[in-house]
């Protein structure tokens, strides 16, 4: 953990040795596969009203009851299994959220037969290329933006749940369509150049 805690970082992510790492590795990183936008998408969800931290360390749960996140299988999972779900202590066990999840899997496919991709839809809403901001302080950071709240107004319409526009703005900074590190971070120009690279 020292040699974790060595480099310049975004403090949220110092709590434990797993939320360094999804930090280091995942946060931020531009994502354009559907299936690890729908993980997110499930987890985002489960996260209203509870911290990330507490979806982090539930997230090896999701993935085995939620089928490695395949939004076909996720679609067309049974009453039977939601009951089932209720039981498991590896996830949120609320109702609300796991009908949720099939419902938002159902849509996924809808908005990928419409536009090809899930990945194709939502790069639309930031111009197809990540936005670069430039926070000095946890201050500085925003819960919502116009462009969340456009996308989080688009999804409800077309039927998704339990993805508000703070939601959806945690979805963008964890998919990398925008680069929220902190610029004294040490991910922040590794993100920024990847966005670059992604989009030559």
């Amino acid at each position: 953990m020292s040699d974790l805690l060595q480099q310049s970082r975004c403090p949220w992510c110092l709590g434990f040795p797993e939320y360094i790492t999804y930090h280091d590795t995942e946060w931020g990183v531009p994502v354009y596969d559907d299936r690890v936008h729908f993980e997110f998408l499930i987890l985002e969800s489960a996260q209203a009203g509870l911290s990330w931290a507490t979806i982090l360390k539930k997230r090896e749960g999701y993935r085995r009851a939620f089928a490695d996140f395949d939004y076909e299988v996720v679609a067309e999972f049974p009453e039977s299994y939601v009951q089932e779900l209720l039981q498991d202590p590896g996830i949120i066990r609320n109702v609300l959220k796991i009908r949720a999840a099939i419902t938002n899997a159902q849509c996924f496919m809808e908005v990928q037969q419409e536009f090809g991709s899930f990945s194709n839809y939502i790069w639309g809403f930031v111009g197809g290329k990540p936005i670069q901001n430039s926070l000095r302080t946890m201050g500085e950071a925003l819960a919502t933006t116009p462009e969340s709240d456009r996308l989080a107004k688009d999804l409800k319409k077309r039927g998704f749940k339990f993805l508000g526009s703070t939601t959806i703005y945690a979805h963008m900074q964890a998919t990398g369509l925008v680069n929220d590190h902190l610029v004294d971070c040490h991910r922040y120009e590794e993100v920024k150049k990847l966005a670059r690279e992604s989009n030559k």
